[in-house]
């Protein structure tokens, strides 16, 4: 049998969470996946993965298979890269998944450069503000802000993601802007809950972080586009990462305030589903996302279409 075959069968078995899903992302027929997995069962002599209507189950043996196939894997595909530069092409199918707003405004203009530098590489984004599991999706890539909870997956910094406090020129002329954080306990706040899901909104002061008063919040949103569109409309003050209120700030629908009041940033990471096997079309996009975040990106992006 071809054991190299079957352990990239395998690993995409288990990282897609099911025959049929891995089947597709290789192309293969589906019965086809199945005797590659079953072969290596048989000369193994030991269960791998145990099937029933619901999915599929990694034995504890399948587990450490499957970490050792990802090591022998990624040594024969370094083995297979010896003599290439950094202009090496990415191919194959690149799974990645981020957030709605940074997927839409900033990811897939880069996704789009990049798949111009590399034609024969597919890529498949999901777009999704829900916290996605990378090895029961298939994933190879998220990129997320922020601190992360789960230690065991590979992590690289790319950046940082700036926040900034923002207004309509009427809501300001009908109600003034506050110069200080007491004051905005007076003021009508619309809060993006998916980060200010307590109404407190967090500012860097000159000894550490301290928090404002409780706020007013006429509008609360998980949606960056709701909050976005509250703001320009004049409902009040509004906390957003500074890529998506871009635009809004370069034509005058919004302004900065509170500027003497920093915002915390966030970080953008690159996460991957092991910390040291990522494949080199994961590897090569990680290196061209630093350079794209590297210095004050954000002053370069817009936000067409999320109006």
């Amino acid at each position: 049998m071809d054991w190299l075959a079957g352990m990239r069968v395998f690993v995409r078995v288990v990282e897609a969470g099911g025959f049929s899903r891995a089947a597709a992302d290789l192309a293969m027929a589906q019965p086809a996946v199945s005797k590659h997995v079953a072969a290596i069962e048989k000369a193994l002599n030991c269960r791998l993965i145990n099937r029933n209507t619901r999915g599929v189950a990694v034995t504890e043996t399948g587990a450490l298979y499957y970490e050792r196939c990802k090591a022998t894997l990624r040594e024969f595909d370094l083995a297979l890269e010896t003599g290439e530069d950094d202009r090496a092409e990415a191919s194959g199918q690149l799974r990645v998944t981020t957030s709605l707003a940074f997927g839409r405004l900033v990811l897939t203009p880069a996704l789009i450069d990049f798949m111009a530098l590399h034609p024969r590489l597919r890529v498949d984004l999901d777009c999704d503000d829900r916290y996605v599991d990378l090895v029961a999706s298939g994933r190879d890539l998220a990129l997320r802000m922020g601190a992360l909870a789960d230690s065991t997956y590979g992590v690289t910094a790319l950046g940082v993601n700036p926040w900034v406090m923002v207004a309509a020129p009427a809501y300001l002329a009908r109600r003034g802007a506050p110069q200080a954080v007491a004051e905005l306990a007076d003021h009508a706040c619309i809060v993006y809950s998916s980060v200010q899901g307590a109404d407190v909104w967090r500012f860097l002061g000159p000894e550490g972080p301290y928090e404002s008063a409780q706020l007013s919040a006429p509008l609360r949103s998980n949606d960056l586009s709701v909050v976005l569109a509250a703001a320009r409309a004049g409902m009040g003050l509004a906390i957003l990462p500074h890529y998506v209120a871009a635009s809004a700030l370069v034509d005058g629908a919004l302004q900065a305030v509170m500027r003497e009041h920093p915002l915390p940033s966030q970080r953008i990471q690159a996460v991957t589903p092991s910390p040291r096997l990522a494949p080199r079309k994961v590897s090569l996009f990680v290196a061209f996302l630093r350079k794209l975040f590297a210095g004050e990106w954000w002053l370069a992006v817009g936000a067409p279409g999320l109006e």
